[in-house]
């Protein structure tokens, strides 16, 4: 199996996220995987990307993600929000409705832990699909 590395860079690019392009623009690079993989976009108070986490690698089709997992990537990084992301190696940007529980699940954890989920972004080598723009989260209102 083969682990892609995200590493933080010493010379820190200031990367602001105000609407979805601007994250999917940071993982593009993620977008032909051929397993799925699950990301943490953590950002601080200013909507600026703090690190891009990878919380899980999964199969071809599917991959396993827990909200402790989540958010305990948010917490040991002090995170004041958070956007998620996972790829579709088949190329098809819709949300399943596994996709979308998940999803309820984790807004649910973070606002229970004071760290709001503002986007989940399923991206893949046509493109991506936001949860926020397509309407299947809550938009909150990125300063």
């Amino acid at each position: 199996m083969k682990y892609d590395i995200i590493s933080v860079r010493s010379s820190r690019t200031v990367y602001k996220v105000s609407r979805p392009v601007d994250v999917f623009s940071v993982l593009k690079r993620y977008a032909n995987a051929k397993v799925e993989s699950f990301y943490a976009v953590l950002l601080d108070g200013a909507h600026q990307i703090i690190s891009v986490k990878l919380i899980t690698v999964g199969l071809t089709n599917r991959t396993l993600v827990h909200p402790r997992e989540v958010y305990r990537a948010a917490i040991a990084g002090s995170a004041t929000a958070l956007i998620v992301s996972h790829n579709h190696p088949s190329g098809c940007n819709t949300a399943s409705p596994e996709d979308i529980e998940l999803t309820r699940r984790l807004r649910d954890a973070g606002d229970i832990l004071g760290i709001p989920l503002l986007d989940h972004i399923i991206i893949s080598r046509t493109g991506y699909f936001s949860f926020t723009e397509g309407g299947l989260l809550e938009l909150t209102k990125l300063d």
